[in-house]
């Protein structure tokens, strides 16, 4: 049987299914699954989906880390804004 986490994205609560990535729940959470904004105003999502590129830099619970190489937890929360 499959489960679900719920955790924050941007302050809305995301329902996932337990096991994803935070880059998949981005995605979930509606748009492009952007993670960041660049400093010439371009959202950024994840690319490489593996570590490399970095563009999935977001703060998750207080700390940068990728979202491509993270599993969601329950109450996680999740800041794409830099």
């Amino acid at each position: 049987m499959t489960g679900h986490t719920l955790l924050h994205i941007d302050g809305n609560l995301v329902r996932v299914k337990t096991g994803s990535s935070v880059a998949a729940a981005l995605r979930v959470a509606g748009g492009m699954g952007a993670a960041r904004t660049s400093v010439t105003g371009q959202s950024r999502a994840p690319f490489c989906g593996m570590g490399v590129c970095q563009e999935c830099r977001v703060l998750i619970d207080g700390r940068r880390r990728l979202a491509c190489q993270t599993v969601c937890g329950e109450g996680m929360r999740v800041e794409t804004s830099e």
